[in-house]
């Protein structure tokens, strides 16, 4: 079931391949704020997996968020969600991420609940 204060934590370790200079959105060597976003949202997702229907999952909708301080290559990044509002399909989350040192980001996060066939079924095949 679906309640407010569902939670979870992700972790990464900044690296080559999740920095500014690679994702494109930089051109520095420390942890890219699309990989803290990805992160994040991973958090969400998994704080409620576990909570969905059978054949249901979350989809991404919304974020927003600040990246407040930088990452050097091998910080350990621990992103946290939690589950703030519930209302029909719509899941609102508080997101932040920490590195060893303190805080370097944090945001609201918004995902639906989907059923997967259905949600794929709307996607055109490429061929």
């Amino acid at each position: 079931m679906l309640e407010k204060g569902l939670s979870a934590q992700c972790t990464a370790v900044a690296d080559e391949t999740n920095s500014a200079a690679r994702m494109g959105s930089g051109d520095l060597p420390v942890f890219a704020t699309p990989s803290m976003v990805a992160l994040m949202e991973h958090a969400a997702m998994t704080a409620v997996a576990t909570a969905l229907p059978e054949g249901a999952t979350t989809v991404g909708s919304e974020i927003a968020t600040t990246h407040i301080k930088p990452s050097g290559a091998g910080a350990r990044i621990t992103a946290t969600a939690v589950l703030t509002a519930v209302e029909g399909r719509k899941l609102t989350f508080n997101v932040g991420a920490r590195d060893e040192e303190g805080m370097i980001g944090e945001g609201v996060h918004v995902r639906f609940v989907v059923d997967r066939e259905k949600f794929m079924a709307k996607v055109a095949p490429r061929g």
